[in-house]
């Protein structure tokens, strides 16, 4: 990293997930990748302790930082973020504070995703599924499988960029059919009610693969299994496309992304390669008469790891 004690009007962005922080330094939208430094949430008592610890490590002094914006995995209400798989609070008031920062802001970590859009280079962008040529201005969606799901539009409006936050992970997984039906049983039975994020994230592996199999396995060796050509692992893995292929298909018809669906995280690129396989594009567009209506939407796999970085400081510089 390099010597940064010099450097003035610097802003500060951090994305918080469920296990690791990620923090960097930013000037205007652009993100210096060379400060990106990861710190484990288990070894640190809360957000507070980790910039301290970034600042001390960087040499670079609080007063320099003229703004902060962080991304924090759960839901945000008027300033504060609630994690929903970590025990921290997270405020502009502690942000300002901690930084002496005139500009503080804190999104869920899927707007800042939303506010990274177009500001990702294509070499970042696999393309799933091919983009028709749309205005603009056209509303993109930006759907996040990893610790937890969610989702969340993007709106280009007169004012700028609107992404409004989202908790799509928690709402009722949708009605499946044949084998798929005793999913849905098992998680009533198990959870009480059967949420989309119990089957679509890291967890929802490992809880997929036992219901369909009888067998407890981490996901890392379900994923390995499934390279392998184990069968029932393959098995799991064509129902998580599946399954993923219809609640985003039925994500779509909810927002109309005519711009766009960008999936990321490393659910999203462990089980893209199986996409084409297990009939992703299939499960997305089957939707009686407006199958064909479906064939609107292109499909994204977003590779750029720091994509919430970019959000924040974008988003950070209109403020």
């Amino acid at each position: 990293m390099g010597d940064l004690t010099g450097e003035t009007g610097l802003s500060l962005v951090a994305d918080i997930g469920g296990t690791n922080t990620r923090v960097a330094l930013a000037r205007g939208p652009v993100v210096d990748r060379a400060t990106v430094t990861r710190y484990a949430n288990a070894a640190h008592p809360d957000l507070s302790a980790v910039l301290a610890r970034y600042l001390s490590e960087t040499g670079v002094e609080s007063g320099q930082i003229t703004g902060a914006c962080v991304a924090a995995a759960g839901p945000v209400h008027d300033g504060v973020a609630e994690l929903t798989n970590l025990d921290w609070t997270i405020d502009r008031a502690t942000l300002a504070r901690a930084l002496s920062a005139d500009r503080v802001a804190v999104l869920n970590d899927l707007q800042a995703q939303g506010h990274a859009i177009g500001h990702i280079d294509a070499a970042d962008l696999d393309a799933v599924l091919p983009q028709p040529e749309v205005p603009a201005h056209a509303t993109r969606l930006v759907i996040g499988l990893g610790t937890g799901f969610n989702a969340c539009p993007v709106f280009e409006t007169p004012g700028g960029r609107f992404v409004p936050p989202s908790e799509a992970g928690h709402v009722s997984l949708p009605a499946l059919c044949g084998e798929m039906a005793a999913l849905t049983d098992a998680m009533v039975r198990d959870f009480g009610f059967a949420s989309v994020e119990e089957v679509l994230s890291g967890r929802g592996i490992r809880y997929l693969h036992r219901v369909l199999h009888g067998v407890e396995a981490e996901p890392s060796e379900i994923m390995a299994a499934i390279a392998a050509g184990d069968a029932a692992a393959e098995a799991t893995c064509a129902a998580f496309v599946r399954v993923t292929g219809t609640v985003v298909g039925d994500l779509a018809l909810s927002h109309l992304p005519f711009g766009g669906i960008y999936l990321i995280g490393g659910v999203t690129r462990a089980f893209a390669p199986y996409f084409d396989r297990f009939g992703f594009a299939e499960a997305l567009r089957s939707k009686g008469r407006f199958t064909e209506f479906m064939g609107q939407f292109g499909v994204f796999v977003v590779r750029d790891d720091y994509a919430a970085l970019t959000g924040c400081a974008s988003h950070l510089s209109k403020l």
